[in-house]
């Protein structure tokens, strides 16, 4: 799992699994941006190939953080697999998801 910080405390970028060997070092990505930041956390997934059920866990755990500091995570660029899964495990009404009017029109239909 590679992790980049794009702007620190504002926005990160994932790239490869997220999953239980990985998710030690995501989690504190995710800790140390949610503390140091304001506004909107944005995590972009376009690069993650595979997310488990630890992985959603993790973002999940996040997502929580973050509410308890006064932010939002979001996640955006989500490849369409794991927006599946997270439609399929429900996920996608705990997290924010950034959809664009291409990925709503698919969605719909």
């Amino acid at each position: 799992m590679e992790i980049r910080v794009l702007r620190p405390g504002c926005s990160l970028a994932f790239a490869g699994r997220l999953g239980s060997a990985t998710v030690g070092d995501v989690r504190a990505a995710l800790g140390d941006a949610i503390d140091s930041g304001v506004d909107d956390l944005w995590v972009d997934l376009a690069e993650v190939e595979l997310v488990d059920a630890t992985g959603l866990g993790v973002l999940v755990g996040g997502h929580r953080r973050a509410e308890r500091a006064g932010r939002r995570l979001v996640l955006r660029n989500v490849p369409e697999r794991i927006d599946r899964l997270l439609l399929a495990t429900r996920l996608h009404r705990v997290l924010t998801v950034e959809r664009t009017a291409g990925a709503d029109v698919a969605a719909a239909s």
